[in-house]
């Protein structure tokens, strides 16, 4: 079907070339490892130990049509980390071909979207997570009037180089009262929401074979206030944990996101309240609890503070919206909220001389407080209640201009994690690691673009591989081209491993090289809240982008 697809497309952009000249455009992408035996980190050279993701998008564009295809190549295995299902494949990843004038936007092929905050349906990309879950089918979005805007969208979900067995159809509408009523006093807005999957349950009719979900939504901004609320309901499921089916007992699920804040000139505050009770939704209902974000049709990230520095990345937090009933382990959702707080000094005050911006963050996350039977398979779980913490953190930065030459950052983090959020397994069961993190940053511009950075870093704790301290400096010649080295050592544990680094980067035009030789330390990487387990490895690594 695709390549009927891409005929059809091409042979399109080449009657359209013929009437007028269009334009190409798109970009080339390459990440590549060559993973290297290491004895201090008892890591073995692979038999396959060169990897490459590799991504070339190509597109065209004439008046109201825009067409295109990505080429992925993952040869002759995929980075470590990454879902399997690539490894040693390679071939057309998406295509799509649209048209879009000021009332309509079409597209066929595959295509991303989001509905609201993506809490009931976000497709996207995010090539250094490993995540494309794409649709592959049609969309279609309506400008009704200047204030009211459809979207419909129909298709299976992308997985790997195939699609999925459930088939996705959803309707989003997005009102604009505030233009609708004339209102000018108040910027009000609503929405609301409509996905479904269907799959077959072969004979086994205690399974559904349509799952759906409904979300309303309205947003509400007054003067320096702004408030919102999101609340979602899913219809009863099976749950399942990576292709196993826990049982033929079905449970629904809820989800519920409110945010209230105040922002004027050097103040902001912000408030953000989130639960979620059995909220995983799949295209494919065996896919829960794969640990590559497969198949996920909803964007649920860990709504934390994201950090920037070695040290502050070790103990992150990974949203936990499942539901499981097992012996060993027994959660079905979280409840938790996040503060966050920033303020700019008066230019006319001693502190606004130097540029002072000071930054606070709260937040705190705990297990639903839930009654479980395993024998039955029941569980009932309270609205907010006292159930286990798995993640409290607050921070608080300073940063301040001291001249033309020389910006400094000083932060510091108090965190304590639930184990098995930080390490992978049962959550509330292992005890926490608990950790304060003290990160001290100065940029000095010697002349025109060229800077020298430093980062010095260290981590208080007494769980887990103890204390730690980190280095990073970092030197840029110019615009195109700097140089770093880093390294961070937990001291204070068993094997006190240095995981260093040193690298570079060369930017010119639309081209950027960049190569990177050390050892990579073991655990979550995350990118907006979205999380991936990485293995401790050690070797090169090179990254090539070029937009065209």
């Amino acid at each position: 079907m695709k390549y009927l697809f891409l005929s059809v497309a091409i042979l399109c952009s080449g009657f359209l070339i013929a009437q007028d000249n269009g334009n190409f455009f798109g970009g080339f992408e390459s990440n590549s490892q060559w993973l290297l035996a290491d004895d201090g980190i008892n890591f073995p050279a692979p038999e396959d130990q060169f990897r490459a993701n590799n991504y070339f998008q190509l597109n065209f564009n004439l008046g109201n049509f825009t067409a295109g295809a990505q080429y992925e190549s993952y040869l002759p295995t995929s980075l470590l980390g990454y879902a399997p299902i690539y490894d040693g494949n390679n071939g057309i990843g998406t295509y799509y071909l649209n048209f879009k004038n000021e009332t309509i936007d079409i597209t066929g092929g595959f295509f991303y979207e989001q509905f609201g905050s993506g809490l009931i349906l976000r497709a996207w990309e995010d090539r250094q997570l490993g995540i494309n879950n794409a649709l592959r089918g049609i969309r279609f979005n309506f400008k009704a009037t200047e204030y009211l805007d459809l979207t419909g969208v129909f298709g299976q979900q992308r997985n790997g180089f195939e699609v999925s067995q459930g088939a996705i159809q959803g309707i989003n509408a997005e009102l604009d009262l505030s233009t609708a009523l004339d209102i000018e006093a108040v910027n009000l807005k609503v929405g609301a929401s409509y996905v479904g999957r269907n799959q077959d349950n072969g004979t086994n009719d205690t399974i559904p074979t349509t799952v759906n979900a409904y979300a309303g939504r309205l947003d509400m901004v007054v003067g320096n206030f702004f408030t919102g609320i999101e609340v979602i309901t899913k219809d009863p499921d099976i749950i399942a944990n990576d292709e196993i089916v826990s049982s033929n007992k079905l449970y629904d699920g809820t989800a519920m996101l409110v945010n209230a804040g105040y922002a004027q000139k050097g103040l902001g505050l912000n408030a953000t309240f989130r639960r979620l009770e059995n909220f995983s939704f799949y295209s494919d209902r065996l896919a829960e609890g794969n640990t590559f974000n497969q198949q996920i049709l909803n964007y649920v990230p860990a709504l934390t503070k994201q950090q920037d520095y070695l040290l502050t990345n070790i103990y992150v937090y990974n949203s936990q919206p499942r539901l499981v009933i097992e012996t060993f382990n027994k959660q079905s959702g979280e409840v938790g909220t996040q503060l966050d707080g920033y303020y700019s000094a008066p230019s006319d005050s001693f502190l606004g001389k130097l540029k002072t911006k000071i930054a606070a963050n709260f937040s705190y996350y705990n297990g639903l407080d839930a009654e479980y039977n395993v024998e039955n398979r029941w569980y009932e779980a309270k609205f907010i209640g006292t159930g286990p913490r798995l993640y409290r953190d607050w921070s608080a930065e300073v940063k301040n201009k001291w001249g033309k030459q020389l910006n400094t950052i000083l932060t510091f983090q108090d965190i304590i994690i639930d184990k098995g959020v930080s390490q992978g397994g049962p959550i509330g069961t292992q005890g926490d690691i608990k950790a304060q993190i003290l990160v001290g940053e100065g940029t000095y511009r010697i002349k025109g673009s060229q800077s020298v950075r430093m980062v010095l870093q260290h981590m208080w704790s007494k769980q887990d591989r103890k204390n730690w301290a980190a280095g990073v400096l970092e030197y840029n010649f110019n615009s195109r081209l700097g140089l770093y080295i880093a390294d961070s050592y937990n001291y204070g544990g068993e094997g006190k491993i240095h995981y260093y680094n040193m690298g570079g980067s060369y930017s010119k035009g639309r081209t950027r090289l960049g190569m990177n030789y050390g050892r990579q330390r073991g655990g979550l990487i995350c990118v907006g809240g979205v999380c991936r387990f990485v293995p401790e490895n050690t070797g090169v690594s090179a990254n090539l982008t070029v937009n065209f």
